[in-house]
Order: structure tokens, then C-alpha cells, then sequence
């Protein structure tokens, strides 16, 4: 039994990618336990063969076998011309139908028809991918506009999530994309994106901090009454703004 034949069966069993090293693990694993399982017989006094010299040989399985079991694989999927593959995701290897047989699988999923997004949501995703983990304030400097709405619908499509919390002021959240991002373009990360080492280095617009709210002529004349300058006043508003 070959490993390219394993870590062919594994792929197609696996509903998640497999990262190389978990497969040479689950290799390994499957030699371990039928030498357990031989020396329990052996201890009951069971008579029991040797292990095949392939199975053994597994035993010593490492990522870089595996790697290279999945190119002899590509390239045979490739000469034979099937209709899957396998590719590498974030999280490891799948097997996927190809791209020119899409429109027939889509066949089998009627009521999902794809959605385009608009540029306007493009413009936000892409700022997020490429300067992620980035607050809205910061989305909001690079756009010029708001962008609630077009965060939420990100959201909404699981191609961005909160990260967590900057440490600013407020402690604003952070977006970042998800898996699905990299999945649905076809990406294994950041680096993938074109020009992303040169994008990433441009230096973005600040946010704007919001002023302190100035007191009105009535207040001012009320603080004065009361012996408490107006700058004062907006000395104490400024942290809550």
C-alpha cells in the first residue's frame, strides 16, 4: 500500500483540511496501533505475525513525505484529467471539483445562486484583508465615508470577523478576515494577495478625533456665575468624548 494512496483516502474522508504534518501523525498513529495490537496478542500468548514490511516503514512518516505523496497526486489527477484536485487552504489540503465543472455541481444546490458584492463593500473587505487587524475609525479614514453598514454586511457573510480590541482610547474592535475569506478567493493567506508586501507598508490616513464639545453662550454665562472658566468645562469633556 502506498502513501499517496493513504493520504488519498484520508483527504476524501475528512470533511476539514488536513495539514500535512496531522497526516503523517495519522499515519504514524495507524502503525502504533497495530504494534499494540500485536504485542497484546503476543502477551495472551495469541500467535501473531509480523507486521508487512509497508506498514512498517510508515512508521517513520514526516510532513515532507506527505507533501511530496500530495504532488504525486496533483500530477496524476493532472495526466488522467479528473475532475477534482487538491489544494492547499490555510488550515491544510482538500480535495475540490475543479473550476470547469462548477456550473454542473451547482446543479445540485438550486436555491443558492451566487452574489455579487458591491464596490463599496469590495473597498472595505480589501482594506480589511490587506491592513488587518484594523479598527472602523481607521477603514473610515481610508474611505472617506462611513462604514457601518458595509461592515455589518461583511460580518453578515462571514468574510470578516472581530479580532479583538485595540489598545486605543475606547479600546475600539479589530476586524479581520476568516477562513471563508481565504476559501472563496482561493488564497492560503495575506501573503497570496497581490502586491500585499507593498500595500501593506503604505502609510494610511489617521483617524480624526472627535473635539471636545464647546459650551454654549447660556452655559458659559452660567459656568462664570458659578466661578468655573469654560475651558475648564471642556477640560473635564474631553476624556468622555
Amino acid at each position: 500500500m502506498q502513501l499517496s494512496a493513504i493520504v488519498e483516502a484520508l483527504l476524501i474522508a475528512s470533511q476539514n483540511p488536513l495539514p500535512t504534518g496531522e497526516i503523517a501523525r495519522l499515519v504514524r498513529a495507524r502503525v502504533a496501533e497495530a504494534e499494540d495490537v500485536r504485542a497484546r496478542d503476543i502477551a495472551d500468548g495469541k500467535e501473531s505475525p509480523p507486521l508487512p514490511d509497508w506498514l512498517t516503514a510508515l512508521a517513520a512518516t514526516t510532513p515532507e513525505n506527505v507533501a511530496d505523496a500530495i504532488v504525486a497526486l496533483s500530477q496524476a489527477y493532472e495526466e488522467s484529467q479528473r475532475a477534482f484536485t487538491i489544494i492547499e487552504r490555510p488550515k491544510g489540503w482538500k480535495v475540490f471539483t475543479r473550476m470547469e465543472y462548477g456550473e454542473f455541481v451547482r446543479q445540485l444546490f438550486p436555491g443558492r445562486k451566487p452574489e455579487r458584492m458591491s464596490g463599496p463593500a469590495m473597498e472595505t473587505l480589501a482594506i480589511i484583508a490587506y491592513r488587518q487587524p484594523i479598527t472602523k475609525a481607521a477603514i473610515e479614514a481610508v474611505r472617506g465615508v462611513a462604514c457601518d453598514g458595509m461592515i455589518q454586511k461583511l460580518l453578515d457573510r462571514d468574510l470578516i470577523r472581530i479580532g479583538g480590541r485595540a489598545e486605543l482610547p475606547g479600546r475600539p474592535l479589530l476586524y479581520e478576515t476568516t477562513d471563508l475569506f481565504f476559501e472563496h478567493f482561493g488564497i492560503r493567506s495575506i501573503d497570496d494577495l497581490p502586491n500585499s508586501s507593498e500595500l501593506r507598508k503604505i502609510k494610511l490616513p489617521e483617524p480624526k478625533e472627535t473635539p471636545p464639545p464647546a459650551a454654549d453662550p447660556e452655559q458659559q454665562l452660567a459656568l462664570g456665575a458659578m466661578g468655573i472658566p469654560a475651558a475648564a468645562a471642556a477640560d473635564e469633556a474631553a476624556p468622555e468624548a
